[in-house]
């Protein structure tokens, strides 16, 4: 009897699993389509910083250098 009752189980929960699953309103799919935007465009905000910080890691060594360069040539004059 109790195995009887332990299939039943299983089998009444996988039945209402499926129809859960295939059952989805309007709502949860338009939920659904706004979470796969939201982490598109999440993914596009992250390469677009990714490119922003290359460029200013490149803006910040092109003053580095440029500082570097009128160092030496400061010294150059005071010699």
């Amino acid at each position: 009897m109790a195995l009887a009752a332990a299939v039943l189980t299983v089998t009444l929960a996988g039945c209402e699993k499926k129809q859960a699953e295939n059952s989805s309103g309007p709502a949860e799919k338009a939920g659904q389509q706004i979470d796969r935007a939201a982490s598109r465009a999440g993914e596009e905000l992250n390469k677009f910083a990714g490119k922003v910080g290359q460029g200013m890691e490149k803006a910040g060594q092109k003053l580095q250098d440029e500082a570097k360069q009128a160092q030496q040539n400061e010294a150059r004059k005071d010699q």
